[in-house]
């Protein structure tokens, strides 16, 4: 499990959206862990409560893995995670495709050749249509391009942080200009990694704690998500280690946060 709770003091020009994308939770979430209206204002120094636990759905040797409805990436050295970072991805309407792939370009400062199907796009919304963007403060891409074997698909920057933790690319994948600066020196060209789409996670800790993150299926490809729980639950032997109560309070709220859902009796023991 990735994240932690901790107290956040509020910075000029902050919102709830804007902490939101950088540490990986929904703003409306965010709002409700610390009482206030999702509208309200928040002012500098302002303490809020942040809690951006998340539960990694599954380690690689190397590479980079998305978890599409998670809305976050993970890179992994030698089977050890090295880094984690909440994301931007594409909207519904035009989604992030699933699929293993491999890097096959790296670069700073991209000019952006705007595919046809945006430039038709900015044509039926009655934007300027533009062919290509030039490095620069403009460029959506931002300051790093990762190119990748997925058709016409990349991880890179933003000049919209807000962005971050939303469905709203043509189907990239964003970070934070920070985030991806760290990512860019991490990987190489040749490297490897995969795209999924796991909405229901359910992790048993080294210390025997139970818990479940439920995220929004927003390309509606998963059943009930109850369903997926009480199967892993049985495949594992854990169902009366569980308090089903709680875990169908977290499939209600659909938070994207990683609660704890074991029951109190449980004999916490380290799984071998």
């Amino acid at each position: 499990m990735v994240g932690s709770r901790f107290a956040y003091a509020v910075r000029p020009g902050d919102s709830l959206t804007l902490i939101g994308a950088r540490f990986g939770i929904a703003p409306t979430v965010l709002a409700r862990i610390n009482g206030i209206k999702y509208s309200a204002l928040i002012y500098p120094d302002q303490v809020l409560q942040i809690d951006n636990r998340h539960i990694v759905p599954e380690q690689l040797d190397n590479g980079i893995l998305i978890n599409l409805p998670q809305r976050m990436l993970y890179y992994f050295q030698t089977g050890h995670l090295l880094a984690d970072f909440p994301v931007g991805l594409g909207r519904p309407d035009w989604p992030t495709p699933e699929g293993r792939f491999r890097i096959i370009d790296l670069q700073e400062n991209k000019t952006w050749y705007v595919p046809k199907s945006i430039q038709e796009e900015m044509q039926r919304e009655s934007e300027v249509v533009k062919t290509e963007v030039p490095p620069g403060p403009d460029n959506p891409l931002g300051k790093y391009w990762i190119g990748l074997t997925l058709p016409g698909i990349g991880i890179h920057g933003t000049i919209a942080p807000a962005s971050i933790y939303h469905f709203q690319s043509h189907g990239c994948v964003r970070l934070n200009p920070d985030d991806i600066e760290v990512l860019f020196q991490l990987v190489s060209r040749g490297q490897t990694g995969r795209v999924i789409y796991a909405p229901v996670l359910l992790a048993r800790l080294e210390d025997g704690r139970f818990f479940l993150e439920v995220n929004p299926d927003i390309y509606k490809l998963w059943a009930d998500p109850l369903d997926s729980i009480a199967n892993a639950a049985q495949q594992h032997g854990w169902q009366d280690m569980l308090d089903w109560d709680k875990v169908q309070a977290v499939v209600r709220q659909q938070d994207g946060l990683a609660h704890e859902v074991g029951l109190p009796t449980t004999d916490f023991k380290a799984v071998d």
